[in-house]
């Protein structure tokens, strides 16, 4: 199991903030581990993230992954990882943001739309950016594009043999919580592998226990055979 998560509540200068997190690591679990232990500490650091928490954000992913490419632990520096976080301020506002392909689901009205945005290297973007800087991107017959014929996500934590070629920059997005919000789903590949975003939605709104609608979309994927790490959040707005 080389994934790591979190979800908890906290009191931050007087505001509740919810914070969740998946990363999902590669190579050994050392760097997803790290990003469980420092990259939330790391953007609440920041003094002005209430103020700017797109800029918060943005700059701690980046001087997080510079941290663990700066290390010279020899776990840390042949691992990688993909994150996708979620902040909720004070139940009114999320802030999502992610690199590599874990998603971040928001169901509204019980429709699915994704926040996060897969960082795939075969998308035009993408390898424009991977070939820009001296990479290539492979498309062999019965597996998925990969870096260098090598990484099946462009940006990562981490992979520091591969990091030439990527970048750690998140997608940010932000959402307002309204009456018409449900819940945001946390999910690693292993779920988006084998089930389209709709129907982890249909999964999860038919339990009103979060923990237990997080179970059932992990069971579905187990159902399909998905032969990846697993890992699911559910956070319930109403």
């Amino acid at each position: 199991m080389e994934d790591y998560h979190v979800a908890k509540f906290m009191n931050f200068n007087g505001n509740e903030l919810g914070l969740f997190a998946i990363f999902d690591g590669h190579k050994g679990d050392s760097v997803a581990a790290y990003l469980q232990k420092h990259l939330f500490s790391n953007i609440l650091k920041d003094g002005e993230f209430l103020v700017d928490p797109r800029r918060a954000i943005a700059k701690a992913y980046e001087n997080t992954d510079q941290m663990i490419l700066a290390d010279n632990r020899t776990d840390l520096e042949s691992g990688g990882s993909t994150a996708v976080t979620a902040i909720l301020i004070n139940g009114k506002v999320l802030w999502v943001a992610n690199v590599g392909d874990s998603r971040a689901i928001v169901s509204s009205r019980g429709k699915a739309k994704q926040m996060s945005v897969d960082h795939d290297p075969d998308d035009d973007t993408e390898r424009s950016m991977i070939e820009g800087k001296g990479g290539f991107v492979t498309n062999r017959p019965g597996d998925v594009p990969r870096v260098n014929g090598l990484l099946a996500v462009s940006r990562v934590f981490g992979d520091k043999n591969l990091k030439a070629y990527l970048n750690s920059e998140p997608d940010i997005k932000d959402v307002t919580i309204d009456s018409h919000t449900d819940f945001l789903i946390l999910a690693s590949d292993g779920i988006s592998k084998v089930m389209s975003n709709q129907e982890a939605v249909d999964i999860a709104k038919k339990l009103k226990d979060p923990k237990e609608a997080a179970r059932q979309v992990v069971a579905e994927a187990l159902k399909r055979n998905s032969k990846d790490d697993i890992s699911c959040i559910v956070v319930r707005f109403r």
